[in-house]
This record gives C-alpha cells, structure tokens and sequence, in this order.
C-alpha cells in the first residue's frame, strides 16, 4: 500500500474559526499562469477530439474524473474547496483572471442575438467550462425556463430589441443583481460565466449575503415564508403574473444563511404582489443589500466568473451594445459575448422535475410547478 500525505493548501479555511473572519466584501481573485491558460487551450482542442461535443452522454459520465485529471491541478483545488464551503469568510464568487486564450478572429463577428450563436465556434469553451463544474464537482444542466432549453450552455449576446428588459440580452438598463432562477426550487447550485468578449468595458456586479456577516435584524424577517417572485422578464406579463407561491428569501443556516432574491421582480416589479408587510421587509433589506454590491471588476476576453448561486446574486451596468468610451467620444466595437452554464450538485434530488429520459433536463416552470 502506498503512503499517502495529505496537505492541506493554504486556500482552506479553518472554518471552526468562523467568528474572527471578517465579511467578505469582494469576490476572490484568481490570475490564471500563462502555463495553465495555454493547458487549458490544448484540453479544449483534445477533448473535441475526443468526445466532439460537450454534451456527448459519454463525457458527461466521466465529467468529474476529466475535470481531476486534466485541470490544472491549482484550479481544481480551488474549485473541489470552493464547492463545499459555506463559511462566513466565503463570498461566493472566484474570478479567474485569464482562464482562457479567445482567438478574437476566429469568433468572427458577434451575431445580432443569442439565436443566431455559432455553437460550432464555441465549443473548445462548452469543454472548459464543463471541467470547471466538474471539479466541484457539480453536473451541468439545462432548464426549460431557460431558452426552452437550449443546451448546458448559453451564449449571452445583448440584442436591440430587448435592450431594455431585466434579461441577459438587455443592455440599456442596470441588470439588478439576482440569484438566478429565483423563481424556482431547484434553481442552479453554480454557475460560470466565461466572457468572450467585453470590448464595451462592462463592469460585472456581483452581491454576496456574506457581506452582511452573521444573520440580523434587518435579515431576520427574510426567513419567513412572505415573499413572491414571479417569473423573470423573458415571459410575458400575462404569462409571469398571477403567481400565488410564497417563499422565504433567507434558507438553509439560521446564522450564515443561503440566498433567493431578485431584486428586479421581487421589489421593482408592480405586480410581484407582495403584502405590505413583505415589501416593508424588502425594502429594509435592499437598503442594506444595496451597500455591499460589488462592481469593480471589468471583464476581459478569456475571464471567467464561478458563482455559488446560493450564496452570491450577480448583475451588470449598463451599456451601449457595441460601443465603448474613448476619452469621452463613443467609439464602435464588436458587441458583447458571454457565455453561461448552469450546474447542480445532485441529480438525486431534481429527480422529481427533470424529462423522464434526461435527468439533466430540469422541467420546473415556478415554485414546484411542472411544464407540460
């Protein structure tokens, strides 16, 4: 038998020594070596390969055990720690700087919408992306509120004429920030967000509950069950309204708690419904939310987000669709390109709301309800 000596990395937490950490304010930081961005490059070319494509069934089986033998191995380490760590130091949220290397003229031009997304092009990014999950390890899924489906990952792609709503193709208005899919039970554990391109400069927004520390009075209400959420803005109003499920917005630990909350349909939407009394607790909540969002990270190509979607919402500013500043004039560039994807921890426990052929396929429609 071997020996074996386990080492613990300096990225782990005592989280026994919870009470002496103080909140966090900002997302941790990672910069990617220009020895594990050009690894990650050939193990996106390798896998096409290998598999083809990444939702082929059989790299799917064996995400998990690629994502260990193929990442580097600092990034998996961060990642399979980050999976389970709901500490009061844990923000929620890892940049990595310079994951990936986007051969800008290859990409060719951004397409006028997410329609129109060459899937083709993108698919050494779908590989990488993939192993990310899997390190946490987590399962790449797909919802049917989302897109219908539309595959384990979504290209996000501003579009002219949704440049106003609170969706990943609007642009013109600040994007609140919102855990994603709050309107559901089972909504995504994690999620990545790989930038293609930014060329507008676009700070991405993120908020964590962590930022508040220890669960307070303000915080406290938001654990009763008082609160709606309707369907997001990529339903119509007939279809989103009407929907009589409330929920808690805080779950999970009493004192370090989990989040659900989307500020743009459970506080700015007029017919979200909410009572009086939850609103009030809303609104106290939003005042202190609102100091701890976090925007100072701009995106370049190659950058990816990893969020843990119950602890951390995100968001972005506003922006003109392909246009940037230059010292005060707005200048023409290719338009913004981003690409998500959307995992959970167990197959288990969606069982219940996934297609009866594809336990990856999640069918929740809101709050439990199934589409048919």
């Amino acid at each position: 038998m071997r020996n074996i000596t386990l080492t613990t990395p300096d990225i782990i937490k005592d989280v026994w020594q919870e009470t002496s950490v103080p909140p966090p304010s900002a997302p941790l930081v990672v910069d990617i070596t220009a020895r594990e961005s050009t690894a990650m490059y050939y193990i996106g070319r390798q896998l096409i390969r290998e598999y083809g494509s990444y939702e082929n069934p059989a790299f799917i089986a064996t995400l998990h055990l690629n994502a260990y033998q193929l990442l580097p191995e600092r990034i998996a380490r961060i990642l399979s720690q980050f999976g389970t760590d709901y500490s009061a130091g844990q923000y929620g949220a890892i940049v990595f700087r310079g994951l990936i290397q986007v051969d800008q003229d290859d990409l060719g031009k951004t397409p006028s919408s997410w329609k129109d997304a060459d899937y083709e092009k993108l698919k050494a990014y779908g590989f990488i992306s993939s192993l990310m999950h899997g390190a946490v390890p987590s399962k790449p899924v797909q919802y049917y509120a989302q897109r219908k489906g539309g595959g384990l990952m979504h290209a996000i792609i501003p579009d002219e004429k949704m440049s106003h709503t609170q969706t990943g193709s609007g642009s013109r208005t600040d994007l609140f920030v919102h855990t994603e899919d709050a309107f559901l039970f089972h909504q995504a554990d994690f999620l990545s967000f790989l930038f293609i391109r930014n060329e507008e400069r676009v700070p991405s927004t993120l908020y964590s509950i962590r930022s508040h520390g220890a669960t307070d009075e303000v915080m406290r209400p938001l654990f009763r069950s008082l609160y709606k959420c309707p369907k997001d803005a990529n339903y119509t109003k007939d279809t989103a309204a009407g929907e009589e499920v409330s929920t808690a917005v805080l779950y999970g630990n009493e004192t370090y708690p989990f989040i659900r909350f989307d500020a743009a349909e459970q506080i700015h939407n007029p017919d979200a419904g909410q009572s009086a009394e939850a609103m009030h607790y809303l609104e106290e909540f939003w005042k202190a939310a609102k100091t701890h969002i976090y925007n100072d990270f701009v995106p370049e190509a190659g950058d990816l987000i990893f969020v843990n979607n119950h602890l951390c919402a995100h968001g972005r500013n506003a922006f003109v669709a392909g246009y940037r500043e230059e010292k005060g004039v707005l200048v023409p560039c290719e338009r913004r390109m981003m690409l998500r994807m959307m995992s959970k921890t167990s197959l288990i426990n969606i069982r219940a709301v996934t297609k009866t052929d594809d336990p990856y396929f999640i069918m929740e429609e809101h709050y439990g309800n199934i589409f048919r």
